[in-house]
């Protein structure tokens, strides 16, 4: 008799001793990088940041290579509550238009540019019409590195584009925007471009340096063309029920904690960058500076058309 009621007693006071120690809040964050990504370390930097600050009463569970879902299934997750935080960018324009200009070819030609417009009135205006129409609150924000063009060919005007078959993800804009450039765009799914090029059904792609390397797009593309013809960035955004629901203690902290991972990646960023281009000329490609001038004015013309007059008119402010 004695025995069965020491380990109910045992069992009781691991149970009481757990609760104690349980976090206030529980933050489950999930995007699509994976663990080398510079946005993992970001989110790595945030858990930090806002666990050591509120002395553990926040637990910050980190899900990286999509362990959640995919993006949009995350936002959906957010939205129901049963997850918390994510990074996603132009995919809000499903709930906020002006969030299509994240993602416009040649809206922005510099980083510069995009950090004045980010920071700025156009910023403003972005996460004003995501937090009302989402559910979700922009914490931080990321430039994401530009879109370059790869291939077999030097590519150095639109003109040289002519007949180029090419890979493009299956955004309407993006597709009307190279088909105006004179290239014959083909949406196709990421994972089956690799072998599209290797069995030449497609001569090129387009997607920023850390894909054209992680994707090892280098051992079946000579080129690239450093087109920049997609200056984006992306946020870093919590459920708005979630972050109002937190003591106001521990809502500063994740709020300064977004700040930090922000001048953190930031920080990256740049070196991030720099590497790439030099481990994929290890690697054999050849780096082409192209007429970017031609290349924007061809292409004003099909973004003009494909936008709404609310979408327009941030376009013009930038």
């Amino acid at each position: 008799m004695i025995k069965p009621m020491l380990k109910v007693a045992v069992m009781s006071s691991i149970l009481l001793t757990g609760l104690a120690q349980a976090a206030d809040v529980t933050l489950k964050f999930g995007y699509p990088a994976n663990e080398e990504n510079i946005w993992h370390k970001a989110a790595l930097k945030f858990k930090e940041v806002a666990e050591t600050k509120s002395n553990g009463r926040i637990d910050v569970k980190l899900y990286p290579n999509e362990q959640l879902g995919k993006e949009m299934d995350v936002i959906n997750s957010i939205q129901l509550g049963t997850a918390d935080m994510t990074i996603t960018g132009e995919s809000l324009q499903n709930w906020a238009p002006k969030a299509a200009l994240m993602a416009v070819p040649y809206a922005f030609t510099s980083s510069e540019q995009l950090k004045k417009a980010v920071n700025g009135d156009v910023g403003k205006e972005i996460t004003d019409q995501i937090t009302q129409r989402t559910g979700l609150q922009p914490i931080a924000w990321f430039e994401r590195g530009p879109r370059h063009l790869t291939s077999n060919r030097k590519i150095q005007s639109p003109s040289d584009l002519d007949g180029l078959k090419l890979r493009v993800p299956n955004v309407p804009l993006f597709v009307k925007t190279w088909q105006t450039l004179g290239a014959k765009p083909i949406p196709m799914a990421f994972s089956e471009v690799f072998t599209a090029l290797q069995q030449n059904t497609i001569d090129g792609q387009e997607n920023p340096l850390s894909l054209i390397n992680s994707a090892s797009f280098y051992e079946v593309q000579k080129y690239v063309n450093l087109t920049g013809h997609v200056r984006s960035w992306i946020y870093v955004v919590i459920g708005q029920d979630k972050l109002n629901s937190m003591p106001a203690d521990l809502r500063t902290i994740v709020l300064d904690a977004g700040k930090q991972m922000q001048s953190y990646e930031h920080g990256m960023f740049a070196a991030d960058e720099a590497q790439l281009r030099s481990t994929l000329e290890s690697r054999g490609m050849e780096f082409v500076e192209p007429d970017l001038k031609a290349f924007k004015a061809a292409a004003q013309k099909a973004v003009q058309e494909a936008l709404t007059p609310e979408q327009l008119a941030l376009y013009n402010k930038i």
